[in-house]
Parts: structure tokens; sequence; C-alpha cells
């Protein structure tokens, strides 16, 4: 075993231990914490953000993009908004105890299926400093232990968040351990984590295609796929072409960076003549590249042709994918066979089109007559959410507090035997 890999062991039997003295903790001394948390995050400000500089400093330097530099600053105003975000997710229930069934069984034997935390939750995520405070918040709340790996880009700024956070543990019954930052910021330290399984119950890996991709491929600890998302919005024959406008557009360009964006627009040949000029328009005028295939660039002649590429590739900038099909199932066929299985949208007036397409699509997220932006938890009313998952077992859509917990079975007898 290599010394990093022995670090960063060290470090998740800690939080093992921290995650067996958080379990059963009462919603009351975890919010208690909670707000200890972001108090201290306000009153140490300044602190964060001088080492928040040294970060922006050197990606400057580095000569990253502004996009990418503007991800990663702190100001005093955003370290307020972070710990605004603490307080709010100590406002949302607390999922651990909840019975999610029970009965009496015939031979007299109660049986109760209660949540229960994961344990020790992994997280490695990319650029933004704020996922630091958000994830470490939500893991204490579910009765999690946190181990987090960012990126070697805001590991200052991670640094003093961590360190933050944990002094504010201090006078609290959650333990210090239950926050803690994986040593490093080496692709070894992360590599460590992805290997450290047996001590580490789960990792869910925060960022882009590269990230997740790696994380779920080299991982001997159970992941949990997020984030990644082709989303696709298909406008039918019996759409109204005012609705699926607007849907289009919002779900492009409202916020072209994040992962339920729209990145391909499929067509129903029927309306493909009256609608793609002036959805195209629409776009245009916003910045948004269009690439079309055979039959769209006709009609959009500022459309660049498509390539097979391009089907499958999540832009998260302004471009989009735009494809003619002939019918509902030609475009339930073209999802299945590119999508991410994060959103996909239908813009119908039909009822039975609407039923086809949502029994047909296999993605974690269907909507209907409804922008692919809305797949958040926030939106959905689930209060903050660690990511949304792309995947099948245990959780699928956006994670609230829930879906950062398992469960266990509580059997209560009187002295019965089998």
């Amino acid at each position: 075993m290599t010394d990093t890999e022995q670090e960063v062991h060290a470090v998740a039997e800690r939080s093992r231990e921290a995650a067996a003295e958080l379990a059963p903790l009462t919603r009351d001394a975890k919010d208690s914490a909670l707000h200890a948390m972001a108090e201290a995050l306000e009153l140490r400000a300044a602190e964060i953000v001088s080492a928040n500089a040294t970060d922006v400093e050197r990606a400057q330097a580095d000569g990253q993009p502004q996009a990418m530099v503007d991800r990663l600053t702190l100001t005093p105003a955003r370290v307020v908004e972070i710990a605004e975000a603490v307080r709010e997710i100590a406002k949302l229930p607390d999922p651990v105890g909840e019975v999610v069934r029970g009965s009496s069984l015939p031979n007299g034997l109660e049986l109760r299926q209660l949540r229960v935390p994961l344990g020790v939750v992994g997280i490695i995520y990319e650029g933004r400093p704020n996922v630091t405070a958000d994830a470490a918040a939500l893991c204490l709340k579910s009765g999690n232990a946190a181990l987090l790996r960012g990126s070697s880009s805001a590991f200052t700024s991670n640094s003093a968040i961590v360190e933050v956070l944990r002094a504010a543990l201090t006078d609290t019954a959650v333990p210090q351990d239950a926050v803690q930052l994986v040593p490093g910021s080496g692709r070894d330290s992360a590599q460590a984590l992805m290997r450290a399984r047996g001590l580490v119950d789960v990792l869910i890996p925060r960022g882009g295609a590269s990230l997740i991709q790696t994380v779920v491929r080299e991982s001997t600890v159970p992941v949990i796929e997020t984030g990644e998302g082709n989303c696709h919005v298909y406008v039918d024959a019996a759409a109204d072409l005012d609705k699926a406008t607007d849907i289009t557009v919002n779900a492009k360009t409202h916020r072209v960076s994040v992962c339920n964006a729209a990145e391909t627009l499929l067509v129903h040949a029927d309306i493909a003549e009256k609608f793609l000029p002036r959805v195209a328009a629409e776009l245009i005028e916003r910045g948004v590249v269009l690439h079309g295939d055979e039959r769209v660039t006709p009609l959009v002649t500022t459309a660049v042709p498509a390539t097979e590429d391009d089907w499958s590739t999540e832009y998260l900038a302004h471009d989009i994918a735009v494809r003619v099909v002939d019918s509902l199932d030609e475009a339930v066929a073209h999802i299945r066979r590119y999508s991410t299985a994060h959103t996909e949208a239908i813009v119908t007036d039909s009822q039975a089109a609407a039923r086809r397409f949502v029994s047909r699509v296999d993605s974690a997220a269907v909507l209907v007559n409804a922008s692919t932006r809305f797949t958040d938890g926030g939106e959905f009313g689930f209060g903050a959410e660690i990511g949304i998952s792309t995947q099948k077992l245990h959780a699928r859509g956006p994670m609230g507090l829930p879906e950062m917990t398992s469960t266990k079975y509580v059997v209560t007898g009187d002295g019965h035997v089998r």
C-alpha cells in the first residue's frame, strides 16, 4: 500500500467511526450543528475568500476559461449564499428513522422497514467550492459522514471551508470527523478513495462526463452516477407550436452549462417546415448554433451539418443538435440510442402520443409539455439535492435527503422461534 493510500484509508477509518456516532443523533442535534456551520461560514468569510484568491490567481495564470474561473471564485456575498444554503438544508425534514412500511405478520411478528444513513459517503467533484459545504450539509442532515474530494484547482478553497466546518462542530453533538477532506490533490488520492471498498459505502461523482465515467470505470466502491445529461426535446406532429417554441428555447438557453439543458431537438416531419424556421430564429437570436441533419439544413440555412458525434454530445454550450423524424417511434428510437437517460421531453396536444412517449422512453425523468430545466430537486419540491442520478439502482432522478439513505428491517417478536 502506498503512502497516499495509507493516508486516505486512515481518513476513511475516522469517517466510519464518525458515521457510527452520527447515525443515531436526533434531528435537533444535527440541525444545531448545521446552524453552527452556517454561522461559522459567515463569521470566517474573509478567511475563505482569501484562501480562494490563491486558487483564482493560479487558474488565471494557467489560462483557464473565464467561465471556469467564475465558477471557482468566491466573494463575501457568495459565502453568505453558501451559508444560507446550509440553513435551508437544516429546515428540511429528517428522513432518518422514517417508517417506509410496516405490518403485523400472521405469526405475530411486528415488521418495520426504517430509513437509515448510508454510512460514509465519498463525493468527488469539480471546480465549484460551494459544493464542499453543500455536500457536507446534505450528508450530515441525512446522518452520513462526508468524505470530500474536490478538484486540485479548488484545493486551497476547499481546505479552508472544511477547516471552518470542522471547527464549527467542536461544540456540537456531531463529531468533527463527520466532515473530512481527502488528503492530497493529485490523481493518486482520488484513486485511493475510489478503491477504499469496505471503508467507503458509496461514491457520488459530481461534474462532467469525463469525471463521472472515470469514477464508474475505476472505482471498486459502489457508485451512484449523476449529472451527465444528453437531454432531448421531441416536438410531436400534434404540438402547439407556440408552446413548443417556448419550451425548446427555455430548455436550451435558460442555462446552457447544466445537466438538464436540452442538447438535441427532434421534430416531427409533419410540422418541421412550419416549426423549424421559427424556433431556429429564436435560438439563433440567443446565440445558439444549430447542428442539423440533411432535412434540417434546407429549412435553416444557417445550420451547420450534423455529424454522428453531435447526437451523443453533451454540449453544455450554445449548441444544439437538430433532427427531423417521421414518427414518434423514430424519435423514441433515437433517444434510446443516444440518451444518457437523464431527461427527455415531449411537446404534444395528443394524450395518446404523450402516453406512448412516456411508456417507451427509459430515462430518469420524462416531461410532457414542460422544459427539461424542471428536472431539479428544488423544482420538484425536494429541497436541496446531491445530484441527479441517471442509473437505476437505489436512487434515480434528483437525489434529495431520502435518497441519501438506505433501509433496514426491524423485527419485534415475543419469544418467537421458527
